[in-house]
């Protein structure tokens, strides 16, 4: 069975509420289809009135992080359940910008993990290599190390709705893309090690995307790789060119 496309967009620390209803209402005729799944991961006080504007559409919603405990003394996180009660079905887990700047570990991003499927919620989970891990030729070692940890103790059948975003750090915001052979490579390092920790059939089914300044002239050609089923889109998932990138 041939695997859906996904196309997801983080907005990251952009887009007050208003604006978010604004930029929803722009891009909803833009991104209709029924080809790709179209999210868009947005700050959490616009996940509300994001909600209310893709009524109707096509679009769903996710959150851009969430903690790993149910509820509790932990001063300015999110829960899981405060995600489901308002439809959140999608939470990015584990991004480069999270694990640098607020000391995400390998070990936290599998709690997420654990606990985005305990309720329902798939997770967008992401990995991805530096520069230097790049040209020290450690990049494929690197990015199972991330994909063995993040899966631990998740089953075959949690596996198979989870997606993962291969976002090489180098090519974040920085306007250099990875070629799409070099984004294919390690598409496909991540589906044959999710075939070693499982089996086939989960492989096949795991959608995994590939970020890194993704924009509408590189889409199409990233997209037709074999093991590369979509993209986390950054900054281009603020205009209205994330309708091009969508109906690639």
């Amino acid at each position: 069975m041939a695997r859906k496309k996904i196309i997801a967009g983080n907005w990251k620390m952009n887009m007050t509420p208003s604006e978010a209803v604004e930029l929803i209402n722009t891009l909803k005729p833009l991104v209709a289809t029924e080809k790709a799944d179209v999210v868009f991961c947005v700050p959490a006080i616009d996940i509300i009135p994001a909600m209310e504007a893709a009524k109707g559409s096509n679009i769903q919603i996710g959150a851009e992080n969430m903690y790993f405990e149910e509820k509790g003394a932990y001063t300015g996180e999110i829960s899981p359940a405060m995600l489901t009660d308002v439809g959140v079905k999608y939470v990015i887990i584990g991004h480069s910008e999270r694990r640098e700047y607020f000391a995400e570990t390998d070990e936290t991003v599998n709690k997420k993990v654990l606990k985005a499927f305990e309720h329902g919620i798939t997770p967008i989970v992401c990995c991805g290599e530096t520069l230097t891990q790049r040209e020290q030729g450690v990049t494929i070692d690197f990015i199972r190390q991330q994909i063995k940890i993040a899966f631990l103790n998740v089953t075959a059948d949690q596996a198979k709705t989870a997606v993962i975003a291969y976002e090489p750090i180098w090519a974040i915001g920085t306007g250099k893309t990875a070629t799409s052979d070099q984004a294919q490579e390690v598409c496909s390092a991540i589906r044959a090690c999710i075939r070693e920790i499982y089996d086939e059939a989960t492989a096949e089914a795991i959608r995994i995307q590939y970020g890194g300044s993704v924009n509408a002239s590189t889409a199409a050609e990233l997209f037709a790789k074999p093991d590369i089923d979509g993209g986390l889109v950054g900054g281009a998932a603020l205009k209205p060119d994330f309708g091009k990138i969508v109906n690639y």
